[in-house]
Formats: C-alpha cells, sequence, structure tokens
C-alpha cells in the first residue's frame, strides 16, 4: 500500500488550542497532501530561483546569489509556482523550503504542491519544526550534504493536520506575527551595528591622519593623536595545547578557552592542574583582551568574561592603555588587518602581527575611556537585542511543541 492509499487517521489534539476550535485532529502522509511537481514548460524568462535555509525559495537578485549557467540548463529548469514547497540538498538539517514566488529552480530540486486547498501558513510553520525534521529523517542513515532527500521518504512521513481550515490559519497567523516580533528585534539589532561601525569610522582617525573626523566636545582642540604598535602599548603572550592522548591533562576544574571561546562564559574542555603545568597552556584573568589568531576565528577580538588558560591559537594582551579602547580599535581594525596579513583572508595571524598593528592613542587617557564608554554602551544595546531574539527564538519552539500534536505511524 503506497503513502497516498493510506488511511487517514485521527491523533490527539495538541496541548495549546485557540479557543472556538474543537473536533479531532487527522494524520496524513505527505504523500497524500501533496504531489511532486517537474514542469518544465517555461519560456527560460522566469526569475531563476536560489533555494535558501533563511530565506525560502527567493530570486537569485535578491541576495547576492551569482552563478552562470548556460541556456541549454535553463532550459531543464522547473517551474516553481506561489505556495510551492521545495525539498533542498539540506532540507534534512532545516526542514523543507517554501516559495513565494514564481519562478524556475534547478531540476536537482525536488517541487511540491498542496492537492487540496490549506493553508501554506500552516505548513511553511510546521515544514521547519524541529519535530517534522525529526520525523523527516529518522529511518535516514548516513544523509549528508549532497544527498537530498526523496519524494518517496517525504510522502512516508506523517503530517498532523487541524480539521478545518480557518484554524490551520489561526496557527499560521500566531506564529507568523511572532516570526515579525522576532525579525523587527533582528532589524533593530542590524541598524545598532551599522550606527556602532559608521561611529567607530569617526571615532578613530583615519589611516595617514593624527585627529578624528568626530570628537567629543570636551576633548576639542585637545590636540594630535600619537600612533605607535600594540606592542608599544602592551605586553603579550600565547599559550599551549596540552597533549590530548594524556586523560590526566583533562576533565579538571580549568577552563581551556579555544578561538571560538574568547569571549564566552564558558568553555568546552577543561584541564586539569597536570595538564597546565606539563604544557606550554598559559592562564589569563577575567578582563584581559584575548586574539585569536587561527583558522576562521582569525581576528576575532574579545575581553575574556572568565579566568582560564589559553591555548597557541590565542593571544592575550594586556594593554597600558585603556584595555576597552583597545579592544574596540582592534575589532574595528579585524578586516583591515585580515586583508593586509592573509591571502585570501584564510589564514593565521601571528603575536607578532598583531604586536605590530598600528594603534592611534588620545593624548588624554579620558578621551580613550569617554570613546570606549560610548562604544561599549552600544555593545550592551547589541547584546540585550540579541538575547531578546533568543529568548523569543526559545518562546516560538515552545509554542510550537504545544500547536503541533506529537505524530509517529506504528510500525
Amino acid at each position: 500500500m503506497n503513502s497516498k492509499e493510506l488511511k487517514t487517521r485521527p491523533v490527539p489534539a495538541p496541548r495549546l488550542r485557540f479557543p472556538g476550535f474543537k473536533g479531532e485532529w487527522e494524520e496524513k502522509t505527505g504523500g497524500q497532501l501533496f504531489n511532486q511537481i517537474s514542469n518544465k514548460k517555461h519560456n527560460s524568462d522566469l526569475p531563476i530561483l536560489a533555494i535558501t535555509q533563511d530565506k525560502g525559495a527567493v530570486p537569485r537578485s535578491e541576495i547576492d546569489y551569482h552563478v552562470s549557467v548556460t541556456n541549454e540548463s535553463v532550459d531543464s529548469y522547473k517551474v516553481v509556482e506561489v505556495d510551492d514547497f521545495i525539498i533542498s540538498l539540506r532540507s534534512f538539517q532545516g526542514g523543507i523550503e517554501y516559495s513565494r514566488y514564481k519562478g524556475i529552480c534547478s531540476p536537482a530540486y525536488i517541487i511540491l504542491r498542496a492537492t487540496k486547498e490549506v493553508a501554506t501558513g500552516y505548513f511553511q510553520h510546521y515544514f521547519k519544526y524541529a519535530g517534522f525534521v525529526k520525523d523527516l529523517t529518522k529511518n535516514l542513515e548516513g544523509l549528508r550534504d549532497g544527498k537530498m532527500i526523496s519524494y518517496k521518504q517525504f510522502s512516508e512521513v506523517p503530517i498532523p493536520l487541524p480539521p478545518t481550515l480557518p484554524e490551520q490559519t489561526r496557527i499560521a497567523a500566531a506564529l507568523s506575527s511572532l516570526d515579525a516580533v522576532i525579525a523587527a528585534h533582528q532589524n533593530r539589532q542590524d541598524a545598532l551595528r551599522q550606527h556602532k561601525r559608521g561611529l567607530m569610522v569617526g571615532l578613530f582617525p583615519a589611516e595617514g591622519e593624527r585627529v578624528p573626523r568626530l570628537r567629543f566636545p570636551e576633548f576639542e582642540g585637545a590636540g594630535e593623536w600619537e600612533v605607535k604598535t600594540v606592542g608599544q602599548v602592551s605586553t603579550s603572550f600565547s599559550g599551549g595545547t596540552p597533549s590530548t592522548s594524556n586523560r590526566e591533562y583533562y576533565g579538571g576544574r580549568i577552563p581551556f578557552i579555544r578561538s571560538a571561546e574568547i569571549a564566552s562564559e564558558s568553555t568546552e574542555l577543561f584541564l586539569t592542574e597536570s595538564g597546565l603545568a606539563n604544557s606550554a597552556a598559559k592562564m589569563v584573568d577575567k578582563g584581559d583582551l584575548l586574539v585569536a589568531l587561527y583558522g576562521a576565528n582569525s581576528g576575532e577580538t574579545g575581553i575574556s568574561r572568565i579566568r582560564g588558560a589559553i591555548n597557541q591559537a590565542i593571544l592575550c594582551i594586556r594593554p597600558k592603555t585603556d584595555t576597552r579602547f583597545m579592544y574596540q580599535f582592534l575589532a574595528h581594525s579585524k578586516d583591515r588587518i585580515i586583508a593586509l596579513y592573509i591571502q585570501g583572508g584564510q589564514g593565521n595571524l601571528s603575536g607578532e602581527i598583531i604586536k605590530s598593528v598600528k594603534i592611534p592613542i588620545p593624548p588624554l587617557p579620558s578621551e580613550q575611556t569617554r570613546i570606549a564608554a560610548a562604544l561599549s554602551s552600544l555593545d550592551d544595546l547589541i547584546t540585550a537585542q540579541g538575547e531578546n531574539i533568543v529568548a523569543l527564538q526559545e518562546f516560538k519552539r515552545g509554542l510550537m511543541q504545544g500547536l503541533f500534536p506529537a505524530t509517529g505511524r506504528e510500525e
């Protein structure tokens, strides 16, 4: 018996339900609700869609996505209609994508179209729900990038459905309104970041200049800034890594800070006193300035929030100037440092490179402090926005668990 021939079965109503809605929910399979579509009848005059995890199916022109394709290959592309869904190569990671656009997409994708009138917004959210993604992949082994979930696999997945279209629509509206709130907070965070970037350009002198374009009123006429190297106005050191083959060196109480954790309150690894004593790992204090030297995190800067040990991929800087001032300058200079010292933007920095970076210093320590305080206050606002976003995302996850019933067809 194939998935389209399976009988619809009732499922218990979800834990949360909007007032005024009654009746049993039903469980259908993906194959009962959606057909696979492969329409290649077009004149290649429709926009080519990019299938993304965060925006769904959108015109490539809207996301700065540039891939050259021949006319012959475009001829084989499939037509996507508004309200279609697409199984993407990464569907096993984050669900199935929705299209608000009519366009064409690569024949590598599987296009799904509802078999009857449904509230597509309901499925837009349900197909991103962690419970659905788990159901979608629970019988798949070794699925990885480049291997797509098939229509047959999707067609067998149980999907809960409210008994009426208005209830589907109500659930979709509630989750969409929450998405709008999250997006508003994300937009505000982006605006704060953009404002900070612009402010930093004004508060620090341009390369080759000795006076910034913007200066706080109390420091007008205070004189030119002095240019020194980071090494001239700080002491610094890197650490090391205890032998990973010696279990006695790990699992203790000393946080072992790695490149991605330079501004974190916790670490994944911990060292023992023996691991610290028998390696080049060195201790840093809370409030020390840390710079990641290696790999994807090269150039990232943070102020340590814990006392712990560092490895060779981190440079600890203890400035003779205001620590927050140097932190803000190095964070502002990251892209320039990467472009200057790392070819192609990938590779490693070194302690010597960071110590050679030129840093302009205001003539009065109080000006350093004033600049650092202004930029740090913006950091606090950006962090608060991030915390709001995380809290709202957690609330949405909990809400979805309440609005969607558990699924699972018995074997």
